[in-house]
């Protein structure tokens, strides 16, 4: 299964050039006709909603509608898609950030041990004093 780039998503979500928007439709269009599905890393799910938020100046609700619409897409396989669904729920509930949510999914059952204040607030994580 072939992997994306977090750019690859970001100019399909963006559009904001023409011609690598062009090649991402070709390539999501070319994995539908062949019934094949495209790999999305975790390191590039972190990486997405950043860039979504720091270079493109999206708010979390539509970060979260977008990984939501990205999520019920059958052309896409998110590595550890359980975490990234719960994530996503504890990031619309929380002040934590996106990557912070993900981090105590990704933990289980285990605590997530942390320093920041933010992110203990996240159930399953714990703050170290």
């Amino acid at each position: 299964m072939a992997a994306l780039d977090t750019n690859v998503l970001v100019r399909y979500i963006v559009r904001d050039d023409a011609r690598q928007l062009l090649a991402a439709r070709r390539l999501f269009q070319k994995c539908i006709d062949g019934g094949q599905t495209l790999y999305v890393p975790v390191t590039v799910t972190i990486e997405l909603e950043w860039v979504l938020r720091s270079n493109f100046g999206f708010d979390k609700a539509e970060v979260i509608e977008i990984f939501s619409q990205l999520l019920s897409t059958t052309e896409l396989c998110f590595a550890s898609e359980g975490a990234v669904e719960h994530a996503l729920s504890a990031y619309s509930k929380s002040a934590a950030d996106f990557a912070d949510c993900l981090h105590v999914a990704l933990a289980g059952e285990s605590p997530l041990w942390t320093f920041d204040k933010g992110a203990s607030k996240v159930d399953g994580a714990s703050r170290l004093a």
